[in-house]
């Protein structure tokens, strides 16, 4: 049980770091998969922190999260959310792939909504 869960949460981050690597390779040209990584894991801790704040948290959540990508890669608040946007795209096709192939079940760990 305690496997199955540390393997889940190092693939929903694995996969939410290729979201936003693919994100930020796209807007930033910026080719750093590790650094995706952490900038999946900040952004959840982020979104954990934030979005149980009641009537907008999820709002908060979703600016915390933006933040992060501006804080981690160049180009200011329109090209964090624009490789935000990416990053979600990324991260259902990813999902479709992999849950649709393996049947994992598994979502994309710091990519909001995915």
């Amino acid at each position: 049980m305690v496997v199955g869960t540390i393997v889940s949460f190092v693939v929903a981050l694995l996969v939410g770091g290729l979201a936003i690597y693919v994100g930020a390779r796209v807007v930033a040209d910026v080719d750093d998969y590790g650094h995706a990584v952490v900038t999946a894991f900040v952004g959840a801790v982020a979104w954990a922190i934030t979005s149980w704040i009641p009537l907008i948290g999820t709002l908060v959540a979703l600016v915390a999260s933006i933040w992060v990508i501006n804080w981690r890669y160049p180009g200011g608040w329109k090209n964090a959310a624009i490789i935000g946007v990416i990053a979600w795209l990324a991260a259902l096709v990813i999902l479709i792939v992999l849950n649709g192939l393996f049947n994992l079940g598994i979502s994309a760990f710091g990519v909001p909504g995915a």
